[in-house]
């Protein structure tokens, strides 16, 4: 723990975060916990999700966000690669396309992109995190856009109170994110008649989430009553020890009691159902990673596969060897957790 907080500064290089995270971890490797279960090698099993990072920039600065995006981030994917991840979901028939960022609306060629992605058939998920439908008035019809398009709209909320959902993403954002969600109900979004909302769980410090359906019953309880909100599923998802999350463990001295957390509620059930298996991330830059995750982390697929969305071959990928790291605990302990929420 002492000499990973001395290497504080090393975690401006994500590679050498993952080399801190695997040479200071008090606990087994995780490929080597994962090989006694008797489930290794991990492989991916198809590709029914494309993921796509517009890029890093985004209305909101939250504590706990492992992609570190913020209004001051340039980082932002061209037109070429949007074109090629599009190619790939031509040639491949890939059924859906989870757009995130940042806030990947602050993307001039979101639109676009969404139009492209509809008109190839497949369905779009948008990460949103709802207050990007207030920051201008230029994002004041998102939610008439995503009905249109038949949007699937995925948003973060950290809880269903002011005060913890403002600990974590600054304040007046719970405010902000109520009068998103009343708009996206005015549209037609939760109400039943397939405009899918689902809203996301994040924890606040350095514990696992609670269980997925009665959290889902609580957040359906409260915002119904207090605010005359309805939506459709609740997605519980791990805080991974990724940028601003794992440098908040190392300031506030929870790294080691959190991986020891993670790592025994490790569950082999869990492993099957983890996101990497069925999908395919594609960073701002085009470059290919097994996971949003590990985009972040900038770790590589494994081998000679290929790097960039303008190199895919579908022979290479459906049945990859899938790169893990101590990350990956985050995603099998307890009931597993994954973009669609708990996996088991």
């Amino acid at each position: 723990m002492a000499t990973l907080a001395r290497q504080h500064n090393a975690f401006a290089d994500p590679l050498a975060q993952v080399r801190l995270l695997e040479d200071e971890s008090p606990v087994a490797g995780f490929a080597d916990v994962v090989a006694r279960a008797g489930l290794s090698p991990l492989r991916a099993a198809g590709l029914d999700v494309l993921q796509v990072n517009l890029g890093k920039q985004c209305n909101q600065t939250c504590v706990h966000c492992h992609v570190d995006a913020g209004p001051d981030r340039k980082e932002r994917m061209a037109r070429s690669v949007m074109e090629e991840s599009l190619r790939v979901v031509r040639e491949q028939r890939i059924p859906t396309v989870d757009i995130t960022g940042g806030a990947p609306e602050m993307h001039p060629d979101f639109r676009w992109f969404v139009e492209q992605c509809r008109a190839l058939g497949a369905q779009v998920m948008v990460r949103c995190n709802l207050t990007i439908i207030l920051a201008n008035k230029k994002y004041n019809d998102l939610p008439e856009f995503y009905r249109d398009h038949r949007a699937e709209v995925i948003c973060s909320l950290p809880f269903y109170s002011a005060e913890r959902t403002d600990r974590q993403r600054g304040s007046g954002v719970f405010e902000d994110s109520i009068k998103a969600l009343k708009m996206l109900n005015a549209v037609g979004y939760g109400t039943g008649n397939g405009l899918k909302l689902h809203l996301v769980y994040n924890p606040v410090g350095a514990f696992l989430p609670g269980a997925q359906e009665e959290l889902e019953k609580q957040y359906k309880t409260a915002l119904l009553r207090d605010h005359g909100i309805v939506f459709d599923q609740l997605y519980a998802i791990t805080n991974l020890p990724i940028s601003r999350f794992l440098e908040w463990l190392v300031r506030s001295e929870n790294y080691t009691d959190y991986m020891e957390k993670l790592v025994g509620a490790f569950n082999p059930a869990a492993v099957n159902g983890v996101m990497c298996r069925t999908m395919l991330s594609v960073g701002y830059d085009g470059r290919l990673y097994d996971c949003d995750f590990n985009q972040m982390l900038e770790l590589p697929l494994h081998g000679d596969l290929p790097r960039h969305i303008s190199d895919y071959t579908d022979a290479a990928m459906r049945d990859r060897l899938i790169t893990t790291g101590q990350h990956c605990y985050g995603c099998t302990a307890g009931a597993g957790s994954s973009c669609g929420g708990t996996t088991v």
